[in-house]
């Protein structure tokens, strides 16, 4: 009875501990207060990209863990990627750590608005202030306006937003800069503080507002750029056992904006292209990886000549044509397959596991895709492969039979929604399963070697924002490959977005 006595005292004491615990790291909107908030929306593709700079204080008197985002019911649904930062460092010592962000509930949001929570890397000690960077992107998010127009008439969009930014906290002052792609805006909603210079309009400074307020603003300009939307993508990735990957993409393309209403001329299409179908597109550029070889594009009826390949040492060019140009409403589907060396995508790690490094995402340029399917089939044999990828995707596994297959070949099935160009990052696949007659590319005399040497890198900027950049870590995989053609023998080192955490 004694001991019973003293387990219930432990486990009572236990629980106190844990709950005080939840109060000091835990934030509360009470707790933080955003000094300054700086947001400037890109509203020059279909695609919509924001940057927030958040400066916020610890006003309250216990340490905070993180930070609360929320987000209006008509992004909720669009919201296609949330990124976030911690800035360290001043001047030219800046640098821009990741965070995690995770989606969380707050029982007092307006209804239907979302929250996220960004978690610091230490805690923020009462009186501190941080500067936090947030990138986050948005899909189907501009409305066209009419939404029917004729093959001649330019393309007029709505986009809906706030010209304060809805968050839980008070926001001592805050601008909002809105960029559109050209000087035409045909209106936008005027409150105090509103200025326009060209293409860019300003919301603010506002000062001393409270938490959860939102003033709804609409901007109607013009947007002639490709609406280019994959309804559906499949990408299959076939991993042969003498040296080779096959691709084949399958592809269900839209065009997105205003539907098209009337009669199309082809006459008026060629003679004047600038007035005659300013709001279509019939090119489209698929990045490719290098040394990539085998390339057809085709659809149901045959063979599509209206293509052109350029290959660099460090990236390749396919640019296609469809059979004819899409204005709002049409649609084309059409496959696009090549082959890949092996040697470029599996590695081999210190120890001793293999794996194959591959590119998730869609390969065109600037185009949403609704839904992705990455598809990996790996040689016959292959056993519990397990996939890592740096965002949530749905995964499992099916089987698929092909030529003199006995038992069949294990296909990795990575499923996403609302894709966007962000998304085009690597993802690794654990292949170590592979059986002996599989591994016969590791080989170094047939198809060369790869040794794998740990770095430290620093990351460099590679967009708008450094660090946004694909490098998640500052200690990355650095391989170095060697191999024999001919009589010549050529080295080459390629830095790979592959993180050592990852393995």
């Amino acid at each position: 009875m004694e001991a019973l006595r003293s387990l219930g005292q432990l486990v009572i004491a236990l629980s106190i501990f844990s709950h005080l615990s939840l109060l000091v790291y835990s934030s509360s909107p009470q707790d933080l207060q955003i000094l300054n908030a700086e947001r400037r929306i890109d509203l020059t593709s279909h695609i919509v990209k924001v940057f927030l700079t958040l400066k916020v204080e610890n006003t309250g008197t216990s340490p905070v863990s993180e930070v609360l985002l929320a987000f209006p019911p008509t992004q909720v649904d669009h919201l296609a990627l949330l990124k976030a930062a911690i800035t360290v460092g001043k001047k030219k010592k800046k640098s821009y750590v990741p965070l995690e962000v995770n989606p969380t509930e707050l029982p007092d949001a307006p209804n239907g608005a979302k929250s996220f929570s960004i978690s610091l890397l230490n805690p923020l000690n009462s009186g501190e202030t941080a500067t936090l960077e947030v990138l986050y992107i948005l899909t189907h998010s501009l409305e066209p306006f009419p939404a029917e127009i004729s093959q001649s008439e330019s393309q007029l969009v709505y986009y809906r937003d706030g010209a304060i930014i809805l968050s839980p906290y008070y926001v001592k002052q805050q601008t909002t800069f809105i960029r559109t792609p050209s000087t035409r805006v045909e209106s936008f909603t005027r409150v105090e503080s509103t200025n326009r210079a060209g293409s860019e309009i300003k919301y603010g400074p506002y000062k001393d507002r409270p938490a959860y307020s939102y003033s709804p603003i609409i901007v109607h300009f013009e947007n002639n750029n490709a609406f280019a939307v994959v309804e559906e993508l499949v990408r299959e990735v076939e991993v042969s056992h003498w040296g080779n990957l096959q691709i084949t993409e399958h592809y269900k393309l839209a065009h997105a904006g205003a539907r098209h209403k009337g009669i199309f001329s082809r006459v008026d299409y060629q003679s004047r292209p600038h007035a005659g179908g300013v709001s279509s597109f019939k090119h489209l550029l698929a990045r490719l990886p290098p040394r990539v070889h085998s390339v057809y594009y085709r659809d149901e009826i045959g063979n599509i000549s209206s293509s052109h390949l350029r290959t660099e040492y460090l990236k390749s060019d396919l640019e296609i044509e469809p059979r004819y140009p899409l204005f709002g409403g049409w649609k084309a589907t059409f496959v696009i397959g090549y082959g890949l060396p092996l040697e470029d995508f599996l590695f081999e790690s210190p120890d001793g596991r293999r794996y194959l490094n591959f590119t998730f995402g869609c390969p065109l340029a600037e185009t949403v895709v609704d839904k992705l399917t990455v598809k990996v089939v790996l040689p016959e044999g292959s056993k519990n492969p397990s996939a890592v990828v740096p965002f949530s995707v749905e995964q499992h596994l099916e089987t698929k039979y092909s030529y003199l297959d006995v038992a069949g070949r294990t296909v990795v099935v990575l499923e996403k929604r609302n894709v966007v160009p962000e998304h085009n990052s690597h993802f690794q696949l654990d292949v170590s399963s592979l059986s002996q007659r599989g591994a016969k590319h590791l080989d170094s005399q047939r198809y060369g070697f790869y040794n794998l040497e740990l770095y430290s890198y620093r990351k460099e900027s590679l967009h708008f924002k450094p660090m946004f950049c694909s490098l998640s870590d500052e200690t990355v995989l650095t391989c170095r490959s060697l191999w024999r053609r001919g009589a010549r023998t050529f080295e080459r080192e390629r830095f790979l977005s592959l993180s050592v955490l990852k393995l």
